[in-house]
This record gives structure tokens, C-alpha cells and sequence, in this order.
């Protein structure tokens, strides 16, 4: 009885001196905050708003936006009643604050990613002239932006369905796999590689989403543990950011133990859309990460995280704080970007990005050229356009701080450099993979470069677009009965409408007094499933 008591207020000093510390640090960190500029004040709903509060990865949670009515609600308080100017013929005729929002929910219906927009990516957007915005372009399509697909296109382009031995692990390289814990991510990107499983069901695509569950990744981690000739692990899905802290240290400590397994990697986009969890004191999923990769240093093998930004206007002061925190503490920091029209398509805007990154150790890994991916043709950009941007940025920076062009070969032929085609004419080139097994490494890769879209085609789709909107069917059935569709290898799955479809208000949106759950229960960031599939 008496060791007892002594032991329980012995945990209870220790639980009492953590407590203590951890709100030390955070009071010593919000010290340093209030120095800073509040880059939020140009929203009028954030514009008093402290820093420490900005910085909580639970307040960026609850004010994220993630649905039709929130964003309703959010841009009719931070749009201006009259828009800048763009220089997107598509675009051009939207001038006004109610014309864009209408547009926008529009644009979600017909969009195969679901929306979700955190505080610090929305701050970031210019609302005085939104249209051309570089951050706007990449997570809230605008429905008079979006063009007819390519006929090539496919939800899953890189076919990763096809290597995947067992369920949420992706295998088509030697020695490395791609392990996908989750399908949930903290924003939603428009150019998703994998809009296939990833976000919640759109009125466009029914998700094969990767929710965690334990059952699955013990079948996972067994497979690892038995191909001895794997080595290298990427953590990923959905993102990283949506493990809980302790599933962090579990996955990192499972692989980390597995013998052959040498270098693992987790991937989040967390970095640059809520860079204050990495700050936050009070949020432990970074002193997670920090201790796999300490843990992985004494065993000789290499943890980092791989990050995704696109722009320079992504990285704020707050970016800069989280990276140097990862920095100090040894941890092992790559971005990985993503060629978008009117995003990064240019010297400039890649030559900023670049520089800035390694400004702040993070090591500027990879520049992708956009997958084939439905619904984002707005998006791609030319393949000679990129091997141009390689050319002319090479000698203009420092070896160690220029990244590999490279491209993901449609069809699951994994990345080359995008020089590397065997013939590229016609905007149509080929390539081959000779590093893949079998036939994969015999066969050709096809990419396809965006094409023109001629008036009399952009009427004909904005019909369809109509049609889809007034008749609540989605854009693909619509597209269906008027147009043969591409021939495909493999089958993929059909978007099937899972609810009846509502009619879209031809002008004003009724937003209902009563709104949904601030966070849907069904992608929490911390739901976890004991098992099942």
C-alpha cells in the first residue's frame, strides 16, 4: 500500500512537471509569436485573431473549410463586391462577388476532389483579385475554369491499383513501397494523383478510400517484413499530418525494427497548410516525428518528411519557424512540387520557390510535371514547357539546391526525368522504364500533352455542364450519353451517384441556418479503426 502510494504521486509530480514545462515553452513561444505580423488580418472574420491562436493546429482544424456552405460563408465576407481583373479569357466574366461565389459551388459539384481549405492557405489567397490567384488555382477550381478533359485521362493515371500486392501499399519499384495509412489530408489539392481514394465522396466520384485500421496495416507491415527486398518505405496516403501522434512512433518503430528496412520516409503536405502544428507545444505529433527520426540515427537509417509546396506565397513566417524547428532537430526535411499553369509555370515563380526552400533547409527533391488526371486540364501544362524551365534554370543555382524534372509515366511506369523521352512529337511522347521488372520494363508510356480547346468544343462542354448541374446528374453520366468513351487497358471504377442531387440555384445561394459539424465525424483527424477492412 505505502509503495503504491509512493509510486502513484511520484507519476503524478513527473505528469505534473511535463504539464508544467510544455506550458513554459509555449508561453516562451508566444512571447516570440507577438513580434510577428498576422498575415490572417487581411480577412475580415480572422482580422483579430492572435497569433497563438493562428498558430493551434486545433483552431486552424475548426475553422477549416470543408463544404459548400462554409465556403459560402467565408468567401461572402472575405470577397470584395467587385473583382480584380484576370487575364483568363474563361474567367473574364466573372466580375462580381456573387458571380464567383456562385461559380465556385458550382465548380464542386462537377469537381472530382471534394474542397477542404485550411485558415492559413485561405489567408494567402489574394480575395482583391482571386482569379489568377496561384494558391486559388490549386485547391478551389472555378466552374467557368474548368475545359474538356483529354480523351486519355483517367482518375487513377499511375495505375496504382495494379501494384498493389495487398491493400494500401503500393509496390512498383525495386527495393521501395509506397505505404498509404490513410486517405485524408489536411487540404484537399485539385490535381490529386490520387483522387481515386482520396477526400470524401464528390457528387462526381464514389472514393476507394484507405481509412487507418489496424487490421490493414498489420497486413501491411507483414508483407514489409517478409519481401526482404524492400529497403525503402514512404509513409503517406491521404497525408501523414492525419496520424495521431502515437500511430507515428508505432509505424516509424515497426518499420525501423524490420531488419531490411533502411530508410523511411512520411509524407505531408502539413508543412504548407498548417505549418503552427509544428510549433504548437501543445500538439505532440511533431516530438513523434522528431523521436522516430532520432530513434532511426541510432540505428544508422535515414527518417525524413517530404513536404509539397508549390509556391513562394505558401511560405510565411510561420513556415519558416516550423521548418527551422525541424532543422534543429536534426530532422531531414525534401519538397516535392507540381508544374501547374498559372501557378509555377515560369523562371521566376520556380527560381523563387526554389531559393526560398533551401533558404529555410528544405531541400528542393523534385519539380513533377502534372499528372494525367481527370478534371484538372486547366492545370497541365505542355511537356516542352518544363523541359524548358529545366534547361534554363540549371546553371542559375547551385547543384545541391536544383531539383530532378521529372514525370510519374502514365500507366504505371514510375518517375523518369522528363528529358529522358524516346520520341516526343505532335504533343504526344514516349518513354520506357527498362529499370522496372517484366513487362513493365519492356513496354512504352504514353503521355499527352493538354490540347487547344476550340470554341464550338468549350460551348458544347459548357452545356454539359448545364445539363449535369439542373438535372443532378454528375458531369461524367452526362458526358457519357453524348460522346464515345476512350478506349482503357484496365477497367476503372464508375462514379455512382450516392444521393439524389439538389438543384443549384440559378443565381444567390440559401445557405440554411443550421450548418453542418464543423469536422465530419467520418474524417476526424484521429479516427482509428480496431479493425476491419
Amino acid at each position: 500500500m505505502f509503495v503504491s502510494t509512493i509510486m502513484v504521486r511520484n507519476q503524478t509530480a513527473k505528469s505534473n512537471f511535463l504539464r508544467t514545462r510544455r506550458l513554459l515553452q509555449q508561453n516562451r513561444a508566444l512571447s516570440t509569436y507577438s513580434d510577428q505580423k498576422p498575415y490572417w488580418e487581411k480577412v475580415p472574420q480572422w482580422k483579430d485573431v492572435s497569433n497563438d491562436e493562428f498558430i493551434s493546429y486545433r483552431w486552424q482544424l475548426h475553422n477549416t473549410v470543408s463544404d459548400k456552405y462554409k465556403l459560402y460563408q467565408f468567401l461572402n465576407q472575405a470577397l470584395p463586391e467587385k473583382l480584380g481583373p484576370t487575364n483568363n479569357p474563361h474567367l473574364a466574366k466573372l466580375r462580381t462577388k456573387d458571380e464567383f461565389i456562385e461559380d465556385a459551388v458550382a465548380a464542386i459539384k462537377l469537381a472530382p476532389m471534394a474542397i477542404r481549405l485550411t485558415p492559413h492557405i485561405l489567408s494567402l489567397v489574394n480575395w482583391n483579385n482571386p482569379l489568377d490567384d496561384p494558391l486559388r488555382r490549386q485547391f478551389l477550381p472555378l466552374k467557368s475554369g474548368i475545359i474538356p478533359d483529354n480523351k486519355h485521362m483517367e482518375l487513377d493515371s499511375l495505375h496504382e491499383e495494379d501494384d498493389s500486392p495487398v491493400p494500401g501499399l503500393v509496390h512498383r519499384y525495386p527495393g521501395r513501397a509506397l505505404f498509404l495509412a490513410t486517405s485524408i489530408c489536411p487540404v484537399y489539392c485539385r490535381f490529386c494523383t490520387r483522387s481515386y481514394a482520396v477526400g470524401g465522396n464528390t457528387d462526381t466520384v464514389a472514393k476507394k478510400p484507405q481509412k487507418p485500421s489496424r487490421k490493414r496495416w498489420e497486413v501491411v507491415f507483414e508483407h514489409i517484413a517478409n519481401d526482404e527486398s524492400l529497403q525503402d518505405i514512404v509513409v503517406s496516403g491521404g497525408d501523414a499530418y492525419f496520424l495521431q501522434p502515437d500511430h507515428v512512433r508505432e509505424i516509424g518503430y515497426r518499420l525501423l525494427n524490420i531488419p531490411h528496412i533502411k530508410r523511411v520516409r512520411f509524407a505531408s503536405k502539413g508543412l504548407a497548410v498548417a505549418p503552427g502544428r509544428i510549433i504548437d507545444n501543445t500538439d505532440p505529433w511533431t516530438d513523434s516525428l522528431i523521436e522516430v527520426s532520432n530513434k532511426g540515427r541510432e540505428m544508422g537509417k535515414q527518417v525524413c518528411l517530404h513536404t509539397h509546396i508549390n509556391h513562394a506565397n505558401e511560405i510565411t513566417w510561420i513556415t519558416k519557424l516550423a521548418a527551422n524547428k525541424l532543422f534543429k532537430h536534426g530532422v531531414i526535411v525534401r519538397n516535392q512540387a507540381v508544374l501547374l499553369k498559372g501557378v509555377n509555370n515560369s523562371f521566376e515563380a520556380l527560381s523563387k520557390l526554389i531559393t526560398t526552400l533551401s533558404d529555410i533547409n528544405i531541400q528542393p527533391y523534385y519539380i513533377y510535371q502534372c499528372d494525367m488526371v481527370k478534371g484538372i486540364e486547366d492545370l497541365r501544362t505542355p511537356l516542352n514547357e518544363i523541359i524548358q524551365l529545366d534547361k534554363e534554370l540549371r546553371g542559375t543555382l547551385s547543384g545541391f539546391m536544383m531539383p530532378s524534372f521529372v514525370i510519374d509515366l502514365p500507366g504505371g511506369g514510375g518517375k523518369r526525368l522528363v528529358s529522358t523521352y524516346e520520341e516526343y512529337t505532335d504533343g504526344v511522347a514516349t518513354y520506357k522504364a527498362p529499370g522496372l521488372p517484366g513487362i513493365k520494363g519492356e513496354r512504352d508510356y504514353t503521355y499527352h500533352d493538354p490540347k487547344p480547346v476550340h470554341a464550338a468544343a468549350l460551348e458544347e462542354f459548357r452545356q454539359r455542364q448545364r445539363q449535369a448541374l439542373d438535372s443532378g446528374a454528375t458531369l461524367e453520366q452526362v458526358l457519357a450519353q453524348t460522346a464515345p468513351r476512350a478506349p482503357v487497358i484496365v477497367d476503372r471504377p464508375v462514379a455512382v451517384p450516392q444521393r439524389p442531387r439538389e438543384r443549384l440555384p440559378e443565381r444567390r445561394l440559401e445557405i440554411p441556418n443550421e450548418q453542418p459539424a464543423y469536422w465530419p465525424q467520418q474524417e476526424s483527424a484521429y479516427t482509428f479503426a480496431a479493425s476491419g477492412p
